[in-house]
């Protein structure tokens, strides 16, 4: 019989989340309201430690609201993570503004410092100051958002946090997507809680949710009749998909659990392999979900390839991913402006993603490791 695929990262229902939805289509509470929408928004609210949180059909959506509740508008520049997934930026071009890309630093591979201070002064002299920072958690490991937060602050340009993956990460205490004006989360169904596609976006700003609200929900005026004055979107969540949100937060905890452990079965396999480092949090500040884990091949040090551990891995039904490839280098962001060196890029050339998901049990985990351990002769 031939073994089952492990995913990279795939979703794991534990059985509440049926009950939710039965409940839901039992009470005709399938739209856009009912008391597991409430419930989940008021939970995302309560474990990230924000005053509100608006349930979304995909982190996507709420990225694209943020920005347009922090009033960027056509022609505005947005400084944005390059080191990420092209969710993060497509929004930005949605609205006609324009991408400026910051490259990551090598410690949480996350936006540097030094360089956003660097593209802020240089855009200011250049065009205008920046409407707004997007600063993404790649992989869920948080960025250095206490040197982010202060730069930003001192030029009075708000941060969109995109918090997609790191649901549970936190930075100094702090749950990543509350430190800035506005978090977003995704609940694809790649993610380390699901609604099978959904988001979410909170902030403690009562202004920036009543504005993401009445633009998520077709932007009608207060009136007796269908009356509209601005462009609005048909995005919430329903209380059916709700449901299933619901019964993943039940297990959230366990499912960071279950994938910090898969970072440290990693950690011990390559152990004593020279020239694999896996990425894990620089220091105590720092503390990941871990939502995947992944790898950097030193050249220098060994003769494999980060393309050759993902075909021998294929070979096996088990699926890897080379790290993000910088926007800067998309093509369809090829006229976009860009501060910083070849970190991104060299993580992109050196990098692998590896199965993370919380529905690895011990059969994958040994199939996993005596494809690595062969193919490193360890």
């Amino acid at each position: 019989m031939k073994n089952h695929i492990i995913k990279l990262s795939e979703q794991l229902l534990q059985g509440n989340e049926l009950k939710y939805i039965k409940k839901a289509i039992s009470l005709n509470e399938i739209g856009p309201k009912g008391e597991f929408l409430d419930s989940f928004e008021n939970r995302i609210s309560a474990y990230v430690g924000s005053k509100s949180c608006l349930a979304l059909s995909s982190g996507t959506a709420a990225i694209h609201l943020a920005l347009q509740v922090l009033g960027v508008q056509k022609g505005d520049t947005v400084l944005c993570s390059s080191f990420t997934f092209a969710a993060s930026a497509f929004p930005i071009q949605y609205i006609g503004a324009q991408p400026v890309f910051i490259d990551c630093e090598p410690i949480s591979w996350n936006m540097c410092p030094d360089l956003l201070l660097k593209a802020i002064k240089k855009e200011i002299l250049l065009r205008k100051k920046p409407k707004a920072i997007i600063v993404v958690h790649s992989y869920g490991m948080p960025a250095q958002m206490n040197k982010i937060l202060e730069i930003a602050n001192r030029y009075k340009i708000p941060v969109l946090e995109d918090s997609a993956a790191a649901l549970g990460s936190s930075y100094r205490g702090e749950m990543c997507g509350s430190m800035g004006s506005i978090g977003v989360f995704s609940f694809n169904a790649n993610k380390i809680i699901t609604t099978g596609g959904g988001g979410a976006l909170i902030s403690n700003n009562n202004e920036y949710f009543k504005k993401a609200t009445f633009l998520a929900t077709n932007a009608k005026d207060k009136a007796p009749y269908y009356q509209h004055s601005e462009i609005g979107y048909n995005c919430g969540m329903s209380n059916l998909v709700a449901g299933i949100g619901l019964g993943q937060l039940e297990v959230l905890e366990r499912y960071i659990t279950l994938r910090r452990e898969m970072n440290a079965f990693y950690k011990e396999i390559f152990l004593n392999v020279e020239g694999i480092t896996v990425f894990k949090e620089p220091n105590s500040d720092y503390y990941s979900n871990h939502w995947l884990t992944c790898i950097t091949i030193d050249k220098s040090k060994t003769n494999i390839t980060a393309d050759q551990i993902r075909l021998a891995l294929e070979e096996e039904g088990i699926e890897s991913r080379p790290l993000w490839k910088p926007m800067h280098l998309q093509p369809v962001f090829k006229s976009a402006s860009y501060y910083g060196g070849k970190v991104s890029e060299d993580l992109f050339k050196s990098g692998l993603c590896l199965p993370s998901g919380s529905n690895i049990q011990q059969e994958g985990r040994n199939r996993i490791e005596a494809v690595l351990k062969r193919l490193f002769g360890v």
